[in-house]
Protein backbone atom coordinates (compact mmCIF):
# COMPACT_ATOMS: atom_id res chain seq x y z
CA UNK A 1 0.00 0.00 0.00
CA UNK A 2 1.32 3.44 -0.97
CA UNK A 3 1.83 5.38 2.27
CA UNK A 4 1.45 8.72 0.46
CA UNK A 5 -1.92 7.92 -1.14
CA UNK A 6 -4.90 10.10 -0.30
CA UNK A 7 -7.47 8.71 2.08
CA UNK A 8 -10.97 9.60 3.21
CA UNK A 9 -12.59 8.91 6.56
CA UNK A 10 -14.14 5.80 4.98
CA UNK A 11 -10.95 4.36 3.48
CA UNK A 12 -8.64 5.28 6.37
CA UNK A 13 -7.67 2.07 8.24
CA UNK A 14 -8.98 1.44 11.74
CA UNK A 15 -5.47 1.19 13.23
CA UNK A 16 -3.30 3.38 10.95
CA UNK A 17 -0.38 3.29 13.39
CA UNK A 18 0.04 -0.47 12.85
CA UNK A 19 -1.16 -0.92 9.27
CA UNK A 20 2.31 -0.97 7.69
CA UNK A 21 5.34 -3.08 8.59
CA UNK A 22 7.26 0.11 9.34
CA UNK A 23 4.53 1.20 11.73
CA UNK A 24 4.61 -2.16 13.52
CA UNK A 25 8.40 -1.94 13.83
CA UNK A 26 8.16 1.56 15.30
CA UNK A 27 5.61 0.28 17.80
CA UNK A 28 7.80 -2.67 18.82
CA UNK A 29 10.96 -0.55 18.99
CA UNK A 30 9.22 1.97 21.20
CA UNK A 31 8.23 -0.67 23.76
CA UNK A 32 11.80 -1.95 23.89
CA UNK A 33 12.99 1.63 24.42
CA UNK A 34 10.37 2.11 27.12
CA UNK A 35 11.68 -0.93 28.98
CA UNK A 36 15.10 0.71 29.24
CA UNK A 37 13.54 3.99 30.36
CA UNK A 38 11.57 2.18 33.06
CA UNK A 39 14.73 0.57 34.45
CA UNK A 40 16.49 3.95 34.39
CA UNK A 41 13.72 5.72 36.30
CA UNK A 42 13.47 2.82 38.76
CA UNK A 43 17.17 3.33 39.51
CA UNK A 44 16.64 7.05 40.06
CA UNK A 45 13.71 6.40 42.39
CA UNK A 46 15.79 3.91 44.39
CA UNK A 47 18.64 6.42 44.63
CA UNK A 48 16.28 9.18 45.77
CA UNK A 49 14.74 6.99 48.47
CA UNK A 50 18.21 6.13 49.75
CA UNK A 51 19.21 9.81 49.92
CA UNK A 52 16.00 11.63 50.88
CA UNK A 53 16.91 11.86 54.57
CA UNK A 54 20.56 12.75 54.04
CA UNK A 55 20.70 16.45 54.94
CA UNK A 56 23.06 18.41 57.22
CA UNK A 57 21.93 18.72 60.84
CA UNK A 58 21.48 22.49 60.52
CA UNK A 59 19.69 22.36 57.17
CA UNK A 60 16.27 23.98 56.72
CA UNK A 61 15.81 22.28 53.35
CA UNK A 62 13.59 19.45 54.59
CA UNK A 63 10.92 17.95 52.37
CA UNK A 64 8.09 18.57 54.83
CA UNK A 65 9.10 22.23 55.12
CA UNK A 66 9.66 22.96 51.42
CA UNK A 67 7.03 21.08 49.47
CA UNK A 68 3.73 22.88 48.84
CA UNK A 69 0.82 20.57 48.02
CA UNK A 70 -1.30 23.19 46.15
CA UNK A 71 1.53 23.94 43.71
CA UNK A 72 2.35 20.27 43.12
CA UNK A 73 -1.36 19.49 42.74
CA UNK A 74 -1.70 22.13 40.00
CA UNK A 75 1.34 20.69 38.21
CA UNK A 76 -0.14 17.20 38.46
CA UNK A 77 -3.50 18.29 37.07
CA UNK A 78 -1.81 20.06 34.17
CA UNK A 79 0.15 16.97 33.22
CA UNK A 80 -2.75 14.55 33.66
CA UNK A 81 -5.02 16.81 31.63
CA UNK A 82 -2.40 16.94 28.88
CA UNK A 83 -2.47 13.15 28.78
CA UNK A 84 -6.23 13.30 28.24
CA UNK A 85 -5.92 15.86 25.44
CA UNK A 86 -3.35 13.66 23.69
CA UNK A 87 -5.90 10.82 23.84
CA UNK A 88 -8.39 13.11 22.08
CA UNK A 89 -5.73 13.89 19.48
CA UNK A 90 -5.15 10.20 18.76
CA UNK A 91 -8.92 9.64 18.58
CA UNK A 92 -9.12 12.19 15.78
CA UNK A 93 -6.03 10.70 14.13
CA UNK A 94 -7.78 7.32 14.00
CA UNK A 95 -10.81 9.08 12.47
CA UNK A 96 -8.69 10.83 9.85
CA UNK A 97 -9.32 14.34 11.10
CA UNK A 98 -5.96 16.05 10.86
CA UNK A 99 -7.15 19.52 11.86
CA UNK A 100 -8.72 18.37 15.12
CA UNK A 101 -5.69 16.22 15.87
CA UNK A 102 -3.49 19.29 15.42
CA UNK A 103 -5.73 21.32 17.73
CA UNK A 104 -5.64 18.79 20.56
CA UNK A 105 -1.91 18.28 20.23
CA UNK A 106 -1.37 22.03 20.43
CA UNK A 107 -3.47 22.08 23.62
CA UNK A 108 -1.32 19.22 24.92
CA UNK A 109 1.83 21.23 24.18
CA UNK A 110 0.38 24.30 25.93
CA UNK A 111 -0.39 22.29 29.07
CA UNK A 112 3.08 20.76 29.01
CA UNK A 113 4.68 24.19 28.75
CA UNK A 114 2.59 25.41 31.68
CA UNK A 115 3.81 22.42 33.72
CA UNK A 116 7.42 23.28 32.88
CA UNK A 117 6.84 26.89 33.89
CA UNK A 118 5.60 25.82 37.32
CA UNK A 119 8.50 23.40 37.72
CA UNK A 120 11.05 26.12 36.93
CA UNK A 121 9.31 28.37 39.48
CA UNK A 122 9.38 25.54 42.03
CA UNK A 123 13.11 24.90 41.60
CA UNK A 124 13.89 28.61 41.76
CA UNK A 125 11.84 28.93 44.96
CA UNK A 126 13.69 26.06 46.64
CA UNK A 127 17.07 27.51 45.73
CA UNK A 128 16.38 31.03 46.97
CA UNK A 129 14.09 30.34 49.94
CA UNK A 130 15.73 27.24 51.36
CA UNK A 131 19.20 27.18 49.76
CA UNK A 132 18.20 23.76 48.42
CA UNK A 133 20.58 23.14 45.51
CA UNK A 134 22.00 20.13 43.72
CA UNK A 135 25.17 20.28 45.83
CA UNK A 136 23.71 21.40 49.18
CA UNK A 137 23.01 17.85 50.35
CA UNK A 138 22.60 14.27 49.21
CA UNK A 139 18.84 14.87 49.36
CA UNK A 140 19.25 17.80 46.97
CA UNK A 141 21.26 15.70 44.54
CA UNK A 142 18.70 12.89 44.58
CA UNK A 143 15.74 15.25 44.27
CA UNK A 144 17.02 17.38 41.39
CA UNK A 145 18.34 14.35 39.51
CA UNK A 146 15.01 12.51 39.62
CA UNK A 147 12.61 15.42 39.16
CA UNK A 148 14.94 17.25 36.77
CA UNK A 149 15.42 14.14 34.65
CA UNK A 150 11.65 13.83 34.36
CA UNK A 151 11.47 17.51 33.40
CA UNK A 152 14.03 16.86 30.65
CA UNK A 153 11.74 14.11 29.33
CA UNK A 154 8.86 16.58 29.28
CA UNK A 155 11.01 18.91 27.16
CA UNK A 156 11.84 16.05 24.78
CA UNK A 157 8.16 15.09 24.51
CA UNK A 158 7.12 18.66 23.76
CA UNK A 159 9.87 19.02 21.17
CA UNK A 160 8.76 15.76 19.58
CA UNK A 161 5.15 16.95 19.25
CA UNK A 162 6.17 20.37 17.94
CA UNK A 163 8.53 18.97 15.31
CA UNK A 164 5.91 16.48 14.12
CA UNK A 165 3.29 19.22 13.84
CA UNK A 166 5.62 21.54 11.92
CA UNK A 167 7.00 18.86 9.62
CA UNK A 168 3.57 17.49 8.70
CA UNK A 169 1.55 20.71 8.73
CA UNK A 170 1.08 20.60 4.95
CA UNK A 171 1.26 16.86 4.41
CA UNK A 172 -1.75 15.91 6.44
CA UNK A 173 -2.16 12.36 7.68
CA UNK A 174 -0.75 9.32 5.93
CA UNK A 175 0.40 5.84 6.89
CA UNK A 176 3.98 7.09 7.20
CA UNK A 177 3.44 9.76 9.85
CA UNK A 178 0.47 8.24 11.72
CA UNK A 179 2.74 5.80 13.64
CA UNK A 180 5.03 8.71 14.56
CA UNK A 181 2.18 10.69 16.10
CA UNK A 182 0.93 7.60 17.92
CA UNK A 183 4.33 6.67 19.37
CA UNK A 184 4.90 10.28 20.49
CA UNK A 185 1.55 10.14 22.30
CA UNK A 186 2.53 6.88 24.03
CA UNK A 187 5.78 8.52 25.13
CA UNK A 188 3.78 11.38 26.62
CA UNK A 189 1.61 8.94 28.57
CA UNK A 190 4.77 7.32 29.94
CA UNK A 191 5.99 10.72 31.15
CA UNK A 192 2.65 11.29 32.89
CA UNK A 193 2.75 7.89 34.61
CA UNK A 194 6.27 8.60 35.88
CA UNK A 195 5.04 11.92 37.31
CA UNK A 196 2.27 10.12 39.24
CA UNK A 197 5.00 8.06 40.93
CA UNK A 198 7.05 11.22 41.58
CA UNK A 199 4.00 12.95 43.07
CA UNK A 200 3.45 9.99 45.39
CA UNK A 201 7.00 8.98 46.31
CA UNK A 202 8.69 12.38 46.39
CA UNK A 203 6.02 14.88 47.37
CA UNK A 204 3.32 13.04 49.32
CA UNK A 205 5.77 10.81 51.20
CA UNK A 206 8.05 13.81 51.71
CA UNK A 207 5.33 15.90 53.30
CA UNK A 208 4.34 13.04 55.58
CA UNK A 209 7.94 12.84 56.73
Amino acid sequence: MDMEQKFTSKTWPESPEKTTLEGKNKFLGFWLFLGGETVLFASLFATYLALKDRVPDNSHALAQDMFELPLVFIMTMLLLTSSLTSVYAMYHMKNYNFKKMQTWLLITVGLGLAFLGFEIYEFNHYVHAFDHTFTSSAFGSGFYTLVGFHGAHVVIGLGWFILLLIRNSRRGLNLYNAPKFFVASLYWHFIDVVWVFIFTVVYLMGMVG
